[in-house]
């Protein structure tokens, strides 16, 4: 007697096959970024030498140092910006946030670790129409290139420019924390930098970019940490957060925005987040062990920003 077999399972099997094949080479053609970019490791410690080779470096580069600071010891930022970035942050709503880029002075053991923030990255995490390519690989050429890193697989294109951590309820770059609103755009201005002079909630300023042509301001700040606003430290944040073998300094500083009067910041959930995305939500080295951090910035922040906060 002759069993007949069914077509059916065979074609769907190959079916299948077909498609995890497609979805292979399709992922497989995608290319991945990561938060930061290690340009050099100096067999050095002279973070004063290597700051100021870096520094002439980058002016050569034809870009502006517009701030840096030391947020804890064997950490030195240096913040650049450049008429290029600044073209490209105008072009999008809410994309002054990408304005400048930070380049990072690292001393860990006995080496020093040159890194500096992934413009691209960056682009696509918030939301710019350019890629800024053209930033990232003049910057590779200006201060080196090792390897990207910050995340154990990186992200696509499609992935960061909907970046969410973990959870659906979790913010995205759209939301924002609202700090302070002022009648004009000039008055918002006048009384951040005010508070900032004045260190208010242990908050100064790093830097300030404003766009041409536009009523936006960026400002970096310093986070020290108050009484009531400890955890809002930067040392506090990353000597919970940046514990593997090649620093993210470059997450610092953070930063708010002054758009048409009103006093602007991203979440901290977002903010932290997208230069750590690998980080796990429970444990050690966790977002558990910051847990304190989101209400202490917006503390902090919103004090900077001369607003006024609610403690009931």
């Amino acid at each position: 007697m002759m069993i007949k077999v069914s077509k059916l399972p065979v074609i769907t099997f190959l079916v299948c096959l077909g498609s995890i094949i497609y979805s292979s080479t399709a992922l497989s053609n995608k290319t991945f970024y990561k938060p930061f970019i290690l340009a050099q490791s100096v067999n050095s410690t002279d973070t004063a030498g290597i700051t100021q080779k870096v520094e002439h470096a980058l002016k050569k580069g034809r870009f502006d140092i517009v701030g840096q600071y030391s947020p804890y010891p064997n950490a030195h930022i240096i913040i650049i910006s450049s008429p290029k970035l600044r073209h490209y942050a105008s072009q999008t709503e809410n994309g002054i946030y990408a304005a400048i880029q930070r380049v990072t002075i690292t001393t860990v053991d006995n080496s020093t670790q040159l890194s500096f923030t992934n413009p691209t990255y960056m682009a696509h995490a918030y939301r710019l129409k350019a890629d800024l390519a053209d930033i990232t690989q003049r910057l590779k050429k200006i201060l080196g290139f090792k390897e990207e890193y910050g995340s154990k697989t990186g992200a696509t294109k499609e992935n960061l420019r909907r970046y969410q951590y973990r959870w659906m309820m979790m913010p995205n770059f759209t939301d924002r924390l609202e700090l302070a609103e002022y009648g004009d755009q000039q008055t918002a201005i006048k009384k951040v930098l005010q508070a900032l002079e004045n260190n208010a909630a242990g908050v100064s300023k790093v830097y300030q970019v404003n766009l041409k042509g536009k009523n936006e301001t960026i400002v970096g700040v310093q986070m020290k940490g108050a009484a009531t606003t400890k955890c809002s430290g930067d040392e506090f944040i990353m000597q919970k957060i940046d514990f593997k073998k090649l620093k993210s300094t470059g997450h610092l500083p953070y930063e708010m925005v002054i758009q048409n009067g009103n006093v602007y910041a991203l979440f901290a959930e977002f903010r932290i987040a997208m230069n750590f995305p690998d980080l796990s939500m429970m444990g050690e080295n966790s977002f558990m062990s910051i847990m304190c951090t989101p209400d202490a910035i917006i503390e902090a922040l919103t004090l900077a920003a001369g607003g006024e906060v609610d403690n009931w």
